[in-house]
């Protein structure tokens, strides 16, 4: 199981979301984090609900969560995800 840890950015974007949202970010991530394998994140690309985001100078990835979207980075040897950011589809690539 990979463990999730919140930068101080993704936990200050909590702040903003109303708490049934968050709770199912959480619980969302929390069953991320439990099935977290090569192959989960495979199947997760091919229907669209993670993307290995361009442009950017680290290796990141978008997971859509209905109208909100996780971004975050993934460290294989220390069985880590790092959520960057948290938020709305309109906000989450300025």
């Amino acid at each position: 199981m990979y463990t999730i840890e919140l930068t101080s950015s993704s936990k200050r974007d909590f702040k903003k979301i109303n708490r049934g949202d968050i709770q199912f970010i959480y619980d969302s991530l929390l069953e991320f984090s439990q099935k977290f394998s090569s192959s989960y994140e495979q199947a997760l690309m091919q229907r669209g609900k993670i993307k290995k985001l361009q442009g950017q100078k680290e290796l990141l990835y978008r997971l859509k969560l209905r109208s909100y979207r996780i971004i975050y980075k993934k460290y294989e040897d220390k069985l880590l995800i790092l959520v960057l950011h948290v938020t709305t589809r309109e906000g989450a690539y300025k």
